[in-house]
């Protein structure tokens, strides 16, 4: 598989490029809500406007009323949305809650796919219980109830999780924390008796939610799949939020790069632009190197992916390490370019820091996947 776009995929890059450059761009929007201290914290007038170019249904298949198109077409997306820092619902709802939402039952499909591709409907995806990404350990409680279950426990920095209108959420109905069967996901509609919420900003401004499910009565029709056998599906669903996150740290590295090196072309000192001196050329030639292999692996990640390679696992995890390398390497390059003004508000490099920082943890940093590639490979 060639790592370049078909036309098809070059021309959804170039409508993209443009429409998050003007429309997403990070004074109307990030800036924008941020000061406006958004409970929400991203436009829903923007999320439709998602919806009006197709984007919100790219994972959905013809068949349900989406585009049909696979992973490489969202990480498109994805890698705009970093390079202009748009706030928006776009990897937790079109990448992850499409792919959740793909198991499940023509019912559940009816009643909250419409609402996601029209941009009207927003979904969160409640799957880590700790202060780190663990998809393997599930605990909360999902126990029979009449007809359907009983939620109990909490799911906490749920992403968008207070402002969502259902919530995707994986719950433990059987065997151990750890065991491999037994994990059930629901769809948890907004105004279920029980489900409280926590608002957090993050330190990107993203709003997350430390949710509590008191109780929680679910018709059996909630569940996503089967019961006691979510873990293939959830499976899916985490594969969709590291490799779209991949892409995501990449353009959010490719954006830094981008305002640093204006920075550089701009900015003098002893009479001459420092962008000039080899120093810093010799450092910002290496980095755009690490951006562009960051690319590669996940562009790589997501054709194996859209392929159904069982070598695409391994790739996810590389991908993530890797562009969380690139962005943490680009941002601080960044600020240190750009000097003590990089530190300000003024200068939109330290918002670059700031969503690499949340974006890096989302789904498991490096570190994590480093540690998967490693036991992937057989070490």
């Amino acid at each position: 598989m060639p790592l370049y776009h078909t036309d098809d995929q070059a021309m959804l890059a170039d409508t993209v490029r443009s429409f998050m450059a003007e429309e997403g761009a990070i004074k109307p929007q990030l800036r924008h809500w941020r000061d406006k201290d958004c409970p929400d914290g991203f436009g829903h007038a923007l999320w439709r406007q998602f919806a009006e170019l197709g984007l919100n249904g790219i994972l959905v298949p013809e068949a349900d009323g989406g585009l049909g198109m696979g992973h490489v077409e969202a990480g498109i997306v994805l890698a705009e949305i970093g390079r202009n820092l748009t706030p928006s619902p776009f990897l937790t709802n079109a990448v992850m809650g499409a792919t959740a939402l793909a198991a499940a039952a023509d019912e559940l499909k009816q009643r909250w796919l419409p609402g996601v591709m029209a941009g009207a409907t927003v979904l969160a995806v409640a799957i880590d219980e700790g202060a780190k990404h663990d998809p393997e350990r599930i605990t909360l409680k999902a126990e029979r109830s009449g007809n359907g279950f009983r939620l109990s426990g909490e799911k906490p920095c749920v992403i968008q999780g207070a402002s969502a209108d259902c919530l995707i959420v994986a719950a433990r109905t059987s065997g151990a924390d750890r065991d491999t069967d037994g994990v059930t996901l629901f769809a948890v509609p907004k105004d279920a008796a029980g489900v409280g919420h926590d608002r957090v900003r993050l330190v990107d401004s993203v709003m997350a939610s430390h949710i509590r499910f008191d109780n929680v009565e679910l018709v059996g029709a909630a569940v996503i799949g089967e019961v006691d056998g979510g873990r293939a599906t959830l499976n899916r669903i985490v594969a969709a939020g590291r490799v779209g996150a991949a892409s995501e740290l990449v353009g959010v590295a490719s954006g830094a790069f981008g305002v640093t090196t204006a920075y550089l072309q701009t900015r003098k000192q002893f009479g001459r632009l420092i962008g000039e001196f080899q120093a810093l050329q010799h450092r910002a030639a290496h980095l755009y190197s690490e951006i562009e292999i960051a690319h590669a692996a996940a562009f790589k990640a997501q054709q194996l992916l859209d392929a159904g390679s069982p070598e695409a696992e391994l790739m996810v995890s590389v991908a993530k390490a890797k562009a969380s390398s690139a962005a943490n390497l680009a941002v601080r390059e960044g600020v240190q370019m750009h000097g003590g003004v990089g530190m300000t508000d003024e200068f939109d490099i330290g918002l670059y820091m700031k969503r690499e920082r949340a974006l890096t943890e989302f789904m498991g940093d490096g570190n994590y996947h480093a540690g998967r590639v490693a036991a992937l490979s057989g070490y």
